[in-house]
C-alpha cells in the first residue's frame, strides 16, 4: 500500500509548525518503534530489503530544507549523501538480553535528537537477545508521518510469510535535485501562489454560500470561533498536583493485553477499543495519584484526532489534529468512566475547528520561532500525559525470517509528563509507556497502578 501514497514537495504547515518548535528540545516529535522478533534476522535479506524501501518510499531518502526568508513550508529534498549504513546500524543486546534490557537499550535511542542534514529516520537491530530472540529499535520523526501512515509504511518491510520470496529486484534510486538559492526562491514563490489561488477560490465559494443564508453562516461562523478558542486556550500548568516536572529524559515500559477482552468490554459500555484503552490508562492514573496522597478529579490528556478520510486517505505525512481533553479520573466504575470517556471524545471528534487546523498553524508559522515556540511550550506542557491508539497488523507479519512477536509504540511527549501509546497485533494489543522521569520517579509503582487500572476494564468483559 505504501507506494499508493501521495509525497508532496512540502511539508503542510502542521508539520512546518511541528518541525519549527523543536528549537525547545522538550518538544521534539520523536518516535521509537520497538518490534521484538521470535529469530535472528538475515542480514543480506534485511539490507536489501530496506534498500528496496528507501527506493519505494521517497521520505525515507528526503531530508528537509527550509529558508528563514521564505514564507512557503520547509521543502522534502533527496539527500545527496544518503547512505544506508548510516541509518541501519546493529549491535548486540546487553545484559542478559532480557526484554527490560532492550527496553533500557531503546531509551537513550529515542531521546537522541535527529542530525537534520540527513533524511529523518533510524534503525538499530539488536541481536543475541534472551530465547535467540532479536529486535529492530526504528526512531522515526513525526513530520514523515503519523501512526496509520507508519504502519502503510511498515507493509515494505513486512512478509506475511516466513520464507516468503524477494520482493523483486532494486527500482531505480530516486533522482537527486539539489536546488540552488535562485531556484528555491522560485520554487517557494510558485508554491505559494498556487496555494494563496486555492486559498482564493475556498473563500469566494464560502461567501457564495454566507450569501444565500446569511444568518445561518453567521451562526457557524460564531460556533467555529468558540471552537478555536477552546482549542488556542493557554493553560498555566498541568492539571495534575503530583507530575509537574518535566525533563529530556525517557523511561520506556509495555503491557500486553488480550484484544478480545479489551474490545468485549468496550461493547458492554456503548464504546470502541479507544475507550476501554483511556479507561484502562485513567484508572492506572487514578490509583497512581491515591497512591501518593493526591486525589484529583480530572487530568488534561492529549489526544491526536485523525482526520483522514477519502479526500486525504492516499496522502503521505501526518492527518490528524492534537486535541487537548479534560478527562475524569476519580469515576471508580470502569462502565461509567468508558462511557464518560467516549461522549468526551465523540464531542471532540465534532468540534469545528479540526478542519481548520492547517491554515491556523500558516498563520503561526508567520510568528518569529521563538514566539511560536514559547507559546505552544506553554500549551503542551500543560497536558498531563497523551494516549495514542494506532491500528496495527491483525494477521501474522516477519522481518527478514523472523516473526514479529511484539509491537510497540513510544509516542513523542512533546511537553507532556507521559506518552501512552497501542498498537494492536493479531489477537493482542502492546501498550507502549513513555513517561518522563521527572514527572514519574518511581515507574515500577506507576507500571503496577497501570496494570491495575487494565484489570478494572478487562473485569467488565
Amino acid at each position: 500500500m505504501s507506494d499508493e501514497l501521495q509525497y508532496a514537495s512540502r511539508m503542510s504547515d502542521a508539520d512546518a509548525l511541528m518541525w519549527s518548535i523543536e528549537k525547545d528540545p522538550l518538544l521534539r516529535s520523536t518516535i521509537t518503534t520497538l518490534m521484538v522478533l521470535d529469530a535472528p534476522i538475515d542480514h543480506e535479506r534485511f539490507l536489501h530489503t530496506m534498500e528496496r524501501a528507501t527506493r519505494i518510499i521517497p521520505r525515507l531518502r528526503q531530508r528537509v530544507r527550509s529558508n528563514p526568508l521564505s514564507l512557503a513550508p520547509p521543502r522534502w529534498e533527496i539527500d545527496p549523501h544518503y547512505d544506508l549504513n548510516y541509518h541501519v546500524r546493529w549491535t548486540k543486546a546487553t545484559g542478559d538480553g532480557t526484554f527490560r534490557d532492550l527496553l533500557s537499550m531503546a531509551e537513550p535511542i529515542g531521546m537522541q535528537g535527529f542530525d537534520r542534514a540527513r533524511p529523518l529516520w533510524e534503525v538499530v537491530v539488536v541481536e543475541g537477545l534472551e530465547d535467540d530472540a532479536s529486535a529492530l529499535i526504528m526512531k522515526i520523526h513525526h513530520s514523515i508521518t503519523d501512526g496509520v501512515g507508519g504502519v502503510k509504511m511498515m507493509l515494505e518491510i513486512f512478509d506475511f510469510e516466513r520464507d516468503a520470496e524477494p520482493k523483486g529486484p532494486l527500482p531505480d534510486a530516486p533522482e537527486v535535485k539539489v536546488l540552488n538559492q535562485a531556484e528555491r526562491f522560485v520554487d517557494a514563490t510558485v508554491h505559494e501562489t498556487r496555494r494563496q489561488a486555492s486559498s482564493t477560490q475556498r473563500t469566494v465559494a464560502a461567501g457564495i454560500g454566507r450569501l444565500a443564508d446569511p444568518s445561518e453562516s453567521a451562526r457557524r461562523l460564531g460556533h467555529t470561533a468558540a471552537s478555536l478558542a477552546r482549542f488556542l486556550r493557554p493553560a498555566a500548568e498541568p492539571m495534575s498536583p503530583l507530575m509537574l516536572d518535566r525533563s529530556l529524559s525517557q523511561r520506556f515500559d509495555a503491557l500486553t493485553l488480550p484484544l478480545d477482552e479489551m474490545k468485549t468490554a468496550a461493547r458492554k459500555a456503548g464504546g470502541r477499543l479507544n475507550d476501554a484503552f483511556v479507561a484502562g490508562v485513567t484508572g492506572g492514573y487514578r490509583r497512581y495519584h491515591l497512591r501518593h496522597d493526591a486525589p484529583t478529579d480530572a487530568l488534561r490528556m492529549g489526544m491526536p484526532i485523525s482526520v483522514r478520510d477519502e479526500t486525504n486517505e492516499g496522502q503521505a505525512g501526518n492527518q490528524f489534529v492534537p486535541a487537548r481533553i479534560e478527562v475524569p479520573i476519580a469515576t471508580v466504575d470502569p462502565v461509567e468512566r468508558m462511557g464518560a470517556i467516549h461522549q468526551i471524545v465523540e464531542l471532540t471528534r465534532a468540534e469545528p475547528y479540526l478542519s481548520l487546523s492547517d491554515q491556523v498553524s500558516g498563520v503561526i508559522n508567520r510568528i518569529p520561532t521563538t514566539v511560536t515556540t514559547a507559546m505552544f511550550g506553554s500549551l503542551l506542557k500543560a497536558v498531563d500525559f497523551t494516549t495514542s491508539n494506532v491500528p496495527g497488523s491483525p494477521v501474522p507479519v516477519f522481518v527478514a525470517g523472523a516473526q514479529l512477536t511484539r509491537h510497540l509504540a513510544f509516542g513523542p511527549m512533546a511537553g507532556a509528563g507521559a506518552n501512552i501509546t497501542l498498537m494492536s497485533l493479531c489477537d493482542g494489543i502492546h501498550v507502549g509507556f513513555n513517561t518522563d522521569p521527572a514527572a514519574v520517579p518511581d515507574p515500577d509503582a506507576f507500571m503496577e497502578d497501570m496494570a491495575e487500572g487494565f484489570d478494572e476494564v478487562r473485569s467488565v468483559a
